[in-house]
């Protein structure tokens, strides 16, 4: 027994399986104050300027504010100064709020709030001047993608610091009920994609056998982690999605339901909450008890009893995303442009969908991330349409557009999230993370942190593109 443990490639697997184990998760009010000082960091970065972009044939193009004008050069000097000025301004201070300044959350979130209305009342007046010489305001879509960039960048960051005693242990996935940060993940990776959809643009998306063959891709990376998880004996929250299951195969199930079951956006909505409503009448019935137990039998669905049942609250939240983004953005009255009227509609809905997600976390259910309940589904709604609303208040700031870290991950969110967890696996193990002192986690994070924005921002400038969601 003794030989096999040493043999073994992880040979602290269960004990940090159990770091990540039986947590509670944090208020729902500090996730908010996390959540709100992302969008905050990014825009005070645009404040900045000194971005630099791509050509169609990958040629850096460095842009430098000047009052209302725009200094233009290429060269790839120029390209890894921007990308170190956004990892200075955006991806560092994110990692510092998540670990070591995770107790001045909701300092940090007050004095950046205030410095970004003291920019935004000093540039009022040439953001005026430069939206009316460029006609229009930066698109809902930039927005969009500057919102998917920051939640691939939170996902990259958590999934290594969470096996480092430096990340709270509030900020890791619940076990049973609560909020977290990482509860949001996959959540929100859905809700994005939802309001982006071609189904919420009321495009046609072929038909079903069409749906099945953009699931493929996804089908294969879900069996290439399962094996590659197994290969290693990497460690595996059994509890998250099962044995087997895993967020490639949540996605997956999603895509394909909607393959089957393709309505107009206008009518998701009801579908939607038809679909919701029958979930959380079945968990209250008694599916949350055999859902959030020990209990497992020997057959598939039971192995992976929490991946294969939440894919119902999941594809519910995305029906409700693609009715959403099909009213606020791409219905007849709706401008996709980031208008003031179409910036205070997002904040509107947030509004309410935090009252109902208040509502039903008191007196129907705890809002539970391992089941995708309701009250799942309204707060990362409420949650996510805030953090919208936030990146599109970038239309204030004069000569905004994504900075070249953004443009980099925006190109390649699929390359970006596999290098993250190919780091993730070599570090762990490499490294035994949970006995690490705060100093060398903190060391080791920011490393694996620049490097990964480094060798994205290189892929982007030669040119390449990997990205299919």
């Amino acid at each position: 027994m003794d030989s096999l443990q040493k043999q073994t490639l992880n040979p602290n697997k269960h004990l940090k399986e159990q770091f990540v184990s039986n947590l509670h998760g944090s208020s729902i009010l500090e996730i908010a104050a996390l959540l709100t000082i992302v969008p905050l960091l990014v825009l005070l970065r645009y404040s900045i300027g000194l971005h630099c972009r791509t050509d169609n044939n990958g040629k850096a193009i460095s842009s430098k504010k000047n009052d209302d004008d725009i200094v233009v050069s290429r060269n790839w000097k120029a390209y890894t100064y921007a990308i170190s000025l956004d990892f200075i301004f955006i991806v560092f201070p994110m990692l510092l709020f998540f670990t070591v300044l995770s107790e001045w959350v909701y300092l940090g979130a007050v004095l950046l709030s205030l410095l970004l209305l003291l920019i935004l009342s000093v540039t009022a007046k040439r953001s005026s001047t430069a939206l009316q010489r460029a006609g229009q305001s930066l698109s809902f879509r930039a927005s969009v993608s500057s919102y998917r960039v920051a939640l691939m960048l939170i996902t990259c960051l958590c999934i290594l610091a969470v096996d480092f005693t430096i990340f709270p242990r509030r900020y890791a996935k619940t076990e049973t009920y609560g909020t977290s940060l990482m509860d949001l993940g996959v959540g929100s990776f859905v809700l994005a994609n939802a309001i982006v959809s071609r189904q919420a643009r009321d495009v046609s998306s072929g038909n079903w056998i069409t749906g099945l063959k953009a699931t493929a891709p996804l089908l294969l990376l879900g069996f290439i982690r399962l094996v590659t998880t197994s290969g290693v004996d990497y460690q595996v929250h059994v509890t998250e999605y099962g044995v087997h299951w895993n967020f490639f195969f949540t996605l997956a199930g999603i895509s394909i339901l909607t393959s089957f079951v393709n309505i107009p956006a206008k009518y998701c909505g009801i579908l939607g909450f038809t679909v919701l409503a029958g979930y959380q009448t079945w968990l209250v019935s008694g599916l949350n008890t055999y859902l959030l137990s020990d209990e497992r039998g020997t057959d598939i669905i039971s192995k992976n009893k929490e991946g294969v049942f939440s894919i119902l609250g999941y594809w519910g939240m995305y029906l409700l995303g693609v009715h959403l983004g099909y009213r606020l953005f791409y219905a007849k009255h709706s401008n996709i442009r980031s208008t003031t009227s179409s910036i205070a509609r997002v904040f509107l809905v947030s509004l309410l969908l935090w009252i109902v997600t208040i509502l039903l976390d008191n007196y129907v259910e705890r809002i539970s991330r391992r089941t995708c309940n309701m009250p799942y589904v309204t707060w990362v709604l409420a949650q996510d349409l805030q953090a919208l609303g936030i990146f599109m208040l970038s239309r204030y700031i004069p000569m905004n557009k994504l900075s070249s870290l953004e443009e980099a991950i925006d190109q390649n969110l699929l390359a970006t999230f596999l290098l993250a967890n190919i780091f993730t696996g070599m570090v762990n193990l490499a490294i035994d993370t949970i006995f690490a002192s705060p100093v060398s986690s903190l060391m080791i994070l920011s490393i694996y942190a620049f490097a990964l924005s480094a060798i994205i921002g290189t892929v982007h400038f030669s040119g390449f593109r990997l990205k299919f969601w």
